[in-house]
């Protein structure tokens, strides 16, 4: 994967970088200059440190010395390390806890700290995606040039590079955060997912404004409980993180939030019976575009989206606050999201049509939680007379206590379902499928429920049972342009095979205009 780094770094001397972790360098190394932070040997350039840490089959040190032949200049490790580093002539700094290290580390060789860059970070459940992407065209509406890290994918100007993790890990972070600086970029949006929290991504960071969206049934398989799972995204919120917070009270989750944080914060709802900072009202939903106004602080600001659903309405809405929270003054803010296009925000595979209006619209969406089906299923709903149709999976090789109900959620709400392969990773996606299939005929006894493991073959069997006015829609891959299976990435577009079959079936394609 092409990485984000800036053209020139500050650099540190190894013998610098042994005083700030406290572990020995040997002193003919001392004046070795330190250009880069690496936790891939694959991706090492000359003058990286490379950071061995375990991992779930192998430990990163036993590729040492592949990082010694691509240019590393030390590598830093745990104890458990040094076993395999016996062939490497580099410098082996060692400590007992080098992940902890990485985000400070990093920080400091690539010189990507910049008190004069607003610092955005984003979390919850769902929606960070779509908060991210409204956030940074809010942004760059108002003159601010903005950079942005999200599940989908890393861009800085013009530049763009598919995302790996929904936050990276923090030496490739830091290392977008000085190409960011490098660029003269104003502002940068960043999603934080609790794993980056828990596992020291985002060490090093200080955020100007971070956001809570919600929280829901999600990572169970990385968290015992969902106390455990909000803990870890509440770090968010502590004054050695966070300046301040914008956080919603929609559920139960931010209202505890909002109450306990360490920081000032600013409420959002759309519920008008919930006291809040700022409240937001939906004025009209269309397949083109949600339009909406917030009020609050004696404002009120009107605007749209050219996405479906109400949420996504509260998405833009959280982005506005979150700006204006930060300082951006709000007659800027108003001039920049209350023009007749609104907020001119793209967000790839987040309800995304991908089909014209004279057959079935299709719609593809990423998301892959119960609640994330619920409100997606709600939002067509509410735009729909036809019948919906739905095309669905889920992960394997993660939270497997949420697909029933992802299948239950399916049944309920959607008129037919199709169950397919999505992810099936190591695991036998059969065992998958049975899964959803459970849930789902538990729902729904004697509902439509089907079964093809073939995604291609389940879209155009949706697109067989749809006629003109009804919808289809495909959850789980988004943007996603590989399906992962049996340790093999296959090449697939969710949103270029519908787009496929509905050609195949004689129906226009291209998406809404």
């Amino acid at each position: 994967m092409t990485l984000l780094r800036p053209s020139q770094t500050p650099g540190i001397s190894l013998g610098e970088i042994g005083k700030q972790l406290g572990v020995e360098v040997p002193p003919d190394r001392a004046t070795v200059r330190v250009t880069g932070v690496e936790l891939d040997s694959k991706k090492i350039v000359p003058g990286d440190i490379f950071v061995a840490l375990p991992g779930s089959h192998q430990h990163g040190a036993s590729f040492g010395v592949h990082s010694e032949r691509a240019g590393a200049v030390a590598i830093l490790t745990d104890k458990a390390g040094t076993q395999f580093l016996s062939d490497v002539k580099l410098p082996v700094l060692v400590s007992e806890r080098p992940r902890e290290l990485l985000g400070s580390l990093a920080a400091e060789i690539y010189g990507s700290s910049d008190s004069t860059r607003l610092t955005f970070g984003i979390t919850g459940t769902n929606g960070k995606t779509s908060i991210a992407y409204a956030l940074a065209s809010v942004l760059e509406s108002a003159g601010i040039v903005t950079a942005l890290s999200t599940t989908a994918e890393r861009r800085i100007g013009a530049q763009e590079v598919p995302s790996g993790l929904t936050t990276p890990e923090a030496p490739e972070l830091h290392s977008f955060l000085a190409a960011a600086r490098e660029a003269g970029v104003g502002a940068v949006a960043l999603e934080v997912s609790a794993q980056a929290l828990t596992r020291h991504r985002v060490s090093g960071i200080h955020f100007d404004v971070a956001c809570f969206a919600n929280l829901s049934h999600d990572h169970l398989d990385d968290y015992a409980t969902l106390d455990d799972y909000f803990a870890a995204k509440c770090a968010l919120f502590s004054p050695e993180v966070s300046s301040r917070g914008v956080v919603c009270v929609d559920d139960s989750w931010g209202k505890i939030l909002a109450e306990t944080a360490l920081i000032p914060i600013e409420t959002v709802t759309m519920n008008p019976e919930v006291e809040a900072d700022w409240h937001v009202e939906v004025t009209s939903e269309s397949f083109e575009q949600t339009t909406f106004r917030i009020r609050g602080q004696g404002v009120t600001i009107g605007s749209s989206v050219p996405v479906l659903g109400r949420f996504m309405a509260l998405n833009a809405a959280l982005a506005i606050v979150m700006a204006i929270s930060a300082g951006v003054p709000v007659e800027n803010l108003v001039a920049a999201v209350t023009s007749d296009a609104g907020i001119p925000v793209y967000i790839p595979g987040r309800l995304e049509v991908v089909s014209g209006t004279e057959g079935p619209v299709a719609v593809v969406d990423y998301g892959h939680t119960p609640e994330a089906f619920r409100v997606c299923l709600d939002a067509l709903r509410r735009v729909t007379s036809g019948k919906i149709i739905m095309v669905f999976g889920a992960d394997g090789d993660r939270d497997t206590l949420k697909r029933p109900e992802l299948g239950a959620i399916a049944a309920r709400l959607a008129d037919a379902v199709i169950v397919t392969d999505y992810h099936p990773r190591s695991e036998d996606p059969a065992m998958i499928r049975s899964a959803l299939l459970a849930g789902a005929r538990a729902a729904r006894p004697d509902g439509l429920v089907f079964e093809q493991p073939d995604p291609a073959r389940a879209v155009r069997e949706a697109v067989a049972m749809a006629r003109a006015g009804d919808v289809i829609f495909y959850a789980g891959p988004g943007h996603e342009s590989y399906r992962e299976v049996a340790g093999s990435r296959i090449s697939y577009s969710a949103r270029d095979d519908m787009r496929a079959a509905l050609s195949e079936a004689g129906y226009p394609t291209g998406g809404l205009e």
